[in-house]
């Protein structure tokens, strides 16, 4: 069965954020990735505005959940705001689990990314459901 973490977005101070939740609970980033790390090309060029904020961070809480996070970027930070600063991230299974979760949630809702594989190896896509909430779908053949 899929497992459930809580992502939270921030306008330019996940690192501080999460530096903060680190000294709360413990532990180490498996994975803190910036902006500028990600691949470019001259269709895909950076900001420079937003190259040294954070694309992707993960903090283990326990064996089963981790909070998970990220600065906003792009076309997505004008709809940041306080409040409406997170989704409900969902690692499936299986491929078959991530388009079936998917599909049903997007029912009525709006798919913000389609599931797609990205560059980081991962089956990935976003939706907002038909309630306004933001979900994240992940699956990851190398997970453990």
């Amino acid at each position: 069965m899929a497992t459930v973490n809580v992502y939270l977005n921030f306008d330019g101070n996940c690192e501080e954020a999460f530096l903060f939740y680190q000294s709360v609970f413990g532990g180490e980033f498996p994975y803190l990735g910036k902006f500028k790390d990600m691949p470019q090309d001259e269709n895909n060029k950076l900001d420079p505005s937003i190259a040294e904020r954070i694309m992707h961070v993960t903090l283990p809480i326990s064996k089963e959940t981790c909070l998970m996070g990220s600065d906003t970027g792009g076309e997505w930070t004008s709809s940041f705001k306080p409040g409406n600063n997170f989704s409900i991230s969902i690692n499936a299974q299986s491929k078959e689990e991530a388009d079936r979760l998917f599909k049903g949630l997007s029912a009525g809702g709006k798919v913000t990314m389609p599931l797609a594989n990205t560059f980081w190896g991962d089956y990935f896509g976003m939706l907002e459901d038909q309630f306004g909430v933001n979900w994240m779908m992940s699956f990851n053949q190398n997970q453990k």
